[in-house]
């Protein structure tokens, strides 16, 4: 090899070197955040109530932080994710959410201990859970099911779209709060209803 040659695979070689020696991104977590609001009143006869299971698209199920890109496409952020899964998150964050709203004392998320004898679980599939241009959009089924017959006494359907407030992540975290806070307030309503537990 010419003394040219030599020289240029060397200064190659201590590029890749320096290049590879270089800080790796640094990668910022996210939490979602109960509502924030003065807990009603407590009612100790209150239904106690387990979030049992929340379903999410294949999409946003991942640790990752997942935005919409040109067209059809999407970007998947591996710099920005998740603090916790989300399948974990959601059912916590909707349990603190509704305790709050119906006061209820005893609203627990699926597995902790209290939820196992709960009078009734609630069962909420997120059919999206998404940015949608400048907005946060959130559609959920949701049914309320008791533990002692089987029946389903409440059900329904939110459709939630929140407008993001500003640029970049940290608002699109916002907006997921916001629209949960939303969805969270719409199952409340009609859990008022329920007869106390005797």
């Amino acid at each position: 090899m010419s003394r040219i040659g030599i020289q240029l695979l060397c200064s190659v070689l201590m590029s890749v070197g320096l290049f590879g020696c270089g800080r790796s991104p640094q990668t910022t977590f996210y939490t979602l955040s109960p509502l924030v609001v003065e807990a009603t009143a407590i009612r100790p006869a209150a239904p106690t109530l387990a979030v049992a299971s929340v379903t999410l698209p294949e999409l946003v199920d991942r640790p990752q932080l997942v935005v919409p890109d040109k067209g059809a496409t999407v970007v998947i952020l591996e710099t920005h994710r998740w603090a916790e899964p989300l399948k974990a998150a959601i059912p916590r964050l909707l349990a603190d959410n509704l305790s709050r709203l119906t006061g209820a004392e005893q609203v627990a998320a699926w597995p902790q201990h209290a939820a196992h004898n709960a009078d009734y679980r609630l069962l909420v599939d997120l059919q999206r859970f998404e940015v949608v241009g400048n907005s946060v959009v959130v559609d959920a089924l949701w049914q309320l099911r008791s533990t002692k017959d089987g029946t389903t006494p409440l059900s329904g359907r939110a459709k939630i779209t929140e407008s993001l407030a500003a640029a970049g992540y940290e608002a699109i975290i916002d907006g997921y709060n916001r629209a949960l806070a939303a969805l969270s307030r719409e199952i409340a309503q009609p859990l008022r209803s329920l007869a106390p537990r005797r």
